[in-house]
């Protein structure tokens, strides 16, 4: 694998890993007691100093659309599914009530709705490279933060 190559996977699965799972790094600073001013407790701003915010998304559905090539059908569908879940997360952000424990649960339950609809709108083959996608975050996320494995 070429430099280029390698450079070009790793942002990927940083793209990834802001895609899937920025959600929780924003509810963690939501509980940091209102230390983050409001525009980066939205969820909806880039990456910041300490910031592991999740993309819009509009910018989530392009990066789909790149890396899986959806289809001028799929792309709003897509769509309309990131921005409920954004509209659910921000709600629950919102949500003092809940402990930070039920708010991370609630989620990361969001947010595997979410993935399950988009799976359900792919084709086998995009639905492979999503799930290849899925795995090497979680493997990445999970296991210390270390560098992702090389892409095959």
């Amino acid at each position: 694998m070429t430099k280029h190559q390698t450079l070009t996977h790793r942002f990927l699965i940083l793209s990834l890993a802001a895609l899937t799972c920025g959600v929780t790094a924003s509810a963690i600073a939501q509980d940091d007691g209102g230390n983050n001013p409001p525009a980066a407790q939205s969820g909806d701003q880039g990456g910041g100093p300490g910031g592991h915010r999740h993309m819009d998304p509009e910018k989530r559905t392009e990066m789909l659309t790149k890396h899986l090539k959806l289809t001028s059908d799929q792309q709003p569908k897509v769509l309309e599914i990131m921005k409920t879940e954004q509209s659910q997360m921000e709600s629950l952000r919102s949500d003092s009530s809940a402990s930070q424990e039920d708010r991370h649960s609630k989620m990361m339950e969001i947010h595997k709705t979410s993935n399950d609809q988009i799976r359900a709108l792919l084709t086998s083959d995009q639905q492979k490279k999503f799930d290849e996608m899925q795995s090497r975050h979680e493997q990445w996320n999970h296991g210390g933060n270390q560098a992702p494995p090389p892409q095959q």
